[in-house]
């Protein structure tokens, strides 16, 4: 108890006390700290080159690991054959604990046991031009246990336009051997090795997952046979991008279970009634639709009256309705329904039985769709890659950007192969877009590269955890509304020995111009922002005479970046976003003009982002974290009729706007609809979900360290200006103000940090032990409602008062949260001590809590319909007059220039808001087990609203089974990847295909 104790306050005091940055690779360990790190957690990465000069191995091997379970392990031979990690379907094994300061928003999406799987997973790539470099990316940042890199050829002036890792001085080296280092340093815990001779099938047997981008259809059905016959079977993707043209093809083997198909949790009811019938209705309370589907399978748990229906038996749903629906079962003889209940959806495992390669290809079955506009372009594109194979085979050269004769022979090729067909024979074949997929079947794009490598990356992630519905099993997709309107002339697709000649070759010369003369505004640099830059550096945009890129973003990096924002590395953390995107961007292209700023686009800025600015230019390009500031942005595009680039992810889901002037509609122009807020009185006494229990720690942190001390300060710079808008407003509001005041200034002023670590202590009490015991007291279980209904019943739910104790790690974390924020709003110094458990434990137990003594007279508010709790009252002048006199008497107690430093709710307010959110959970018994989430502790290094909620199985809090999910409950919009708001529920779309 003592270690886990330990572990929680060292985790959280890792942000929250000053500590020395890391530098250079090496770990600092601050003063007064244990050094109890393992030793290959300290070193720097390492490059060793085997003897062989094929294989390459960097990266950290666990210590804890089994020396033979990794690619590429400390044992001097570094060949293939003589590092053989264990065979495991699934990536099952016994990986490292997880860096959650580092990983916690792939914990929010995929879980902790995926993330266990994926972290034990080996993941070859083979083919690193721009595709596998952004496949490898993709799969480092995630935390994968090993990935191989294989390729034979090497590094071309035509490769920098899609490649991120390659610059003009890598030319002529191996692809694999030069993209080693600088992927390492996406993560130095991935073991990464290199392969550069021919690949052999009994290679792959290494692998949970095998990736390749650049394969004969012959050599791809060979090794795909391999390993759909594999035992366990192998994971295989197949992808390729072609000029404006990719596809990918996945086969995880015969029988391939996928544990979760959605992600989503599971959908859950608060049960209301059920009948003694056959079919049996089970009807709900109706503050929210039930989501069940005919066929789901449930499980009841606290029914009352109808005990038959805890035995956790699953039960099929009938004729399912919003807010009700039938049981599959004859409950005639149970017991009658008396009140309680939860009913919990149980969701079920699929299995997938994928065909090879060689059988897909003659009869590929349904092809996912991406753009209905296009339904009948994937079977096209199935005969156009088969082709472009033949013409490669045949040849031995890719077809010429512009030649005629070569794209008459790949169609020629796409004919034979249609009409072989035997199942799916076309009747028409249009010429028209196999010469577009021609003349840039050369061409690896950077933007299609970058849509492929997330596509591909998230498949493998697939394969490896058995979570989220597959790719079943191609995927065609293809973009060429991006070619120019007017035809290209063949002159202009020719190469001009230039990084960008790959781009050229599809878009012209001329359009290669515009892009380099550009001039763009990039708002925001984080995980989309390090994306679009990477980007915009690889095509050459701003990158000419007249091009200037402009980035601004006011953040500055901290170590939960790192897992997405890949332009960061661990020695940048502390320092300025935007500083260190704009460096890596030019570090990407040379050319690259590029300004960094650490301003926030708003209205308060508008000196800096003048009229002169927007009208100068070309396109805006959004990387924003909220809805407000994308409103603004919005809005001055409309304004000075700019294009917009609008985009926003959720987890694995995401989307996209263009806003063209004058040809779609602006961002602004249309809103979700407010989502249903839950009554005030629910929220602060009767919570029922998860989502209360968050809206309620949300709304105490901002009052207490937020608005509470700016309140003070309101005061303090102008007392005599602050009574007398007291005096004016005379309401209860302007009351309930005063009165926080003054009890922060007087009864609860802090001067030490034990008062505050007093303070701290007697908030638990009050929150989880007296509020309850008040409550209780006033409406005790049997209590009933004026027309003699049980008081507590559904949605209600009876709350028993919590016990502290010192030992409990979650609970002492609470105090230990809170006590450190109250220091700091009151600017005393925290002192070294805290950092030992004991001794923070030692002095919370010094702290003396009175008994509670419940009062007869609490009104306790129970109007759904009421808006606030606070009550108006006749004297509220008078007792206003009076809490002024108070105040100033308190303001003379005050040290000279005394000043409160309020707290925003962004990264510090989640230690106190996850464990207060939880605890409550706690208090109303086993709050609604729907909303148990797959849970993670986490530390103050976060930079989103997140917040946590306990899992509350037998009334216990666990600390390593905290909730990622938050919803803002000020506002009707969701939170996004980077843990702000996602704009838009229109037009996402999702990989969970």
């Amino acid at each position: 108890m003592e270690m886990e104790i330990e572990l929680v306050l060292s985790s959280s005091l890792h942000y929250m006390l000053p500590r020395k940055r890391a530098v250079g690779g090496e770990a600092v360990v601050a003063e007064g700290e244990e050094d109890n790190c393992s030793a290959g957690s300290l070193k720097k990465p390492r490059i060793s080159t085997a003897t062989t000069g094929t294989t390459e191995t960097t990266g950290n091997v666990n210590s804890n690991s089994n020396s033979n379970s990794s690619i590429g392990n400390n044992n001097s031979n570094h060949s293939r054959g003589d590092a053989k990690p264990p065979i495991m379907a699934l990536g099952e094994g016994n990986p490292p604990d997880i860096d959650e300061d580092l990983h916690s928003r792939q914990l929010a999406v995929y879980g902790r046991e995926t993330m266990r799987r994926l972290f034990a997973s080996n993941v070859l790539i083979s083919g690193m031009q721009g595709l596998g470099a952004e496949i490898a990316k993709n799969l480092i940042l995630a935390g994968v246990k090993s990935v191989t890199l294989h390729d034979e050829g090497s590094v071309e002036l035509w490769d920098l336009s899609s490649n991120f890792i390659f610059t003009e001085d890598d030319v002529g080296k191996n692809r694999a051997l030069a993209s080693v280092q600088k992927l390492q340093e996406l993560n130095n815990s991935v073991v990464i090795s290199t392969l550069t001779t021919e690949l052999t099938k009994e290679q792959l047997s290494d692998f949970q997952a095998v990736v390749f981008t650049n394969i004969s259809i012959e050599k791809a059905i060979e090794f795909d046979d391999y390993c759909h016959n594999h035992q366990p079977p192998i994971s295989f993707i197949k992808s390729e991008v072609r000029g404006l043209f990719g596809s990918v093809f996945c086969d995880f083997g015969p029988e391939f279970t996928v544990f979760d198909v959605d992600g989503e949790d599971p959908h859950t009811g608060i049960i209301a009634s059920i009948s003694n019938d056959n079919p049996a209705l089970v009807a709900c309370v109706d503050d929210e639709r039930l989501e069940f589907q005919d066929g789901d399978l449930v499980v009841f748990s606290e029914v009352q009256g109808m005990t038959e229906l805890n035995d956790g038996k699953p039960r099929k749903v009938k004729n399912a309705r919003p807010y009700s629906f039938s049981l599959d079962e004859d409950t005639t003889n149970y017991g009658a329904y008396e009140k309680g209940g939860i009913v919990t959806q149980v969701k079920q495992p699929k299995v997938l039985n994928f065909k090879p390669l060689k059988e897909a290809l003659k009869d590929p079955g349904d092809f996912l769709q991406s753009d209905f506009s296009k339904f009948d372009r994937s079977p096209l594109l199935h005969l156009a890659f088969q082709a472009l194979d033949k013409f490669i085979m045949e040849l031995g050269r890719f077809p010429v950007a512009g030649s005629e004769e070569d794209a008459q022979k790949l169609i020629s090729f796409a004919c034979n192969i249609n009409d072989s067909s035997t199942v799916g024979k076309l009747e028409k074949i249009d010429q028209k877009l196999l010469h577009h997929f021609t003349f840039g079947a050369r061409a690896v794009l950077n933007p299609m590269a970058a849509m492929f490598g997330g596509v591909v990356g998230q498949e493998v992630v697939k394969a490896c955890s058995g979570k989220f519905h597959p790719l079943f099993q191609f995927f065609y997709f293809d973009s060429v509304e991006s070619l120019p309107t007017e035809p290209l002339d063949p002159s202009d697709l020719k190469p001009i020995n230039s990084r960008y000649d790959a781009q050229i070759s599809v878009f012209g010369a001329k359009l290669q111009k515009k892009l380099e003369d550009a001039k763009v505004f990039i708002v925001g640099s984080g995980a989309l922002g390090c994306e679009f830059l990477k980007n915009v550096a690889l095509m050459g945009v701003c990158c000419g005479n007249q091009g200037k890129l402009i980035i601004t973003d006011d953040d500055v990096i901290e170590k939960s970046n790192l897992s997405r924002q890949f332009l960061f590395r661990d020695w940048n953390i502390g320092q300025a976003k935007s500083t260190v995107a704009a460096s890596a961007a030019a570090s990407i292209n040379r050319r690259l003009h590029i300004e960094a700023l650490q301003n926030r686009a708003s209205p308060e800025t508008e000196n800096v982002f003048d009229d002169t600015f927007w009208e100068n230019l070309s396109v805006v390009i959004n990387a924003l974290d909220n809805v407000n500031a994308r409103l603004y942005i919005d809005q001055r595009c409309l304004y000075f009729q700019k294009p917009l680039l609008e985009s926003g992810t959720l987890g694995a889901k995401c989307n996209t706007q263009m806003v063209i002037p004058h040809l779609t509609e602006n961002y602004g122009a249309s809103r979700d609809p407010p989502e249903k807020q839950a009554p005030m009185c629910t929220v602060h006494s009767f919570p029922h979900n998860i989502d209360h229990c968050l809206t309620w720690a949300r709304s105490e942190f901002e009052g207490l360290l937020e608005k509470t001390p700016a309140e003070v300060n309101a005061f303090l710079v102008n007392p005599i200006e602050y009574a007398s808008a007291m005096k004016n407003a005379g309401d209860a509001q302007a009351r309930d103000n005063l009165e926080r005041v003054i009890e922060c200034l007087d009864k609860e002023r802090c001067e030490t940090f034990q008062d505050c670590i007093t303070w701290a202590r007697l908030k638990f009490e009050d929150y989880f032990a007296n509020r309850v015991k008040q409550l209780t007291f006033t409406f005790p279980e049997d209590a009933a409602t004026s027309n003699g209904a049980p008081f507590w019943s559904a949605p209600k739910r009876f709350p028993r008062p919590l016990q502290f104790s010192i030992d409990d790690p979650g609970q002492l974390h609470f105090v230990m949260a809170a006590s450190v924020l109250r220091a700091e709003t009151f600017g005393i110094p925290i002192p070294d001590w805290v950092k030992s458990p004991m001794k923070f434990a030692d002095a919370v137990s010094k702290v003396i809590v009175p008994d509670f003594l419940p009062k007869k007279d609490v009104k306790i508010v129970t109007d759904e319909k009421a808006t606030s709790l606070s009550t108006a009252s006749v004297d509220d002048a008078a007792v206003i007059n009076e809490l002024i006199m108070k105040l100033e008497k308190c303001q003379k107690k005050l040290p000279p220039g005394f000043r409160m430093n309020p707290i925003q709710f962004e990264k510090k307010g989640l230690l106190i808001h996850k464990n207060s959110a939880g605890w409550r959970g706690t208090d109303f018994d086993k709050l609604d087990k729907a909303n148990k989430k797959d849970f993670t502790k986490n530390t103050l290094e976060e930079e989103s609203t997140e917040a946590y909620a306990s899992r509350t199985d037998e009334n216990k809090c666990t600390l390593e089974e905290k909730s990622l999910v938050f919803r803002d409950p000020h506002s009707p919009t969701q939170l996004d990847y980077d843990g702000k708001k996602i704009p838009r529920k229109r037009g996402v779309i999702t990989q969970d295909s």
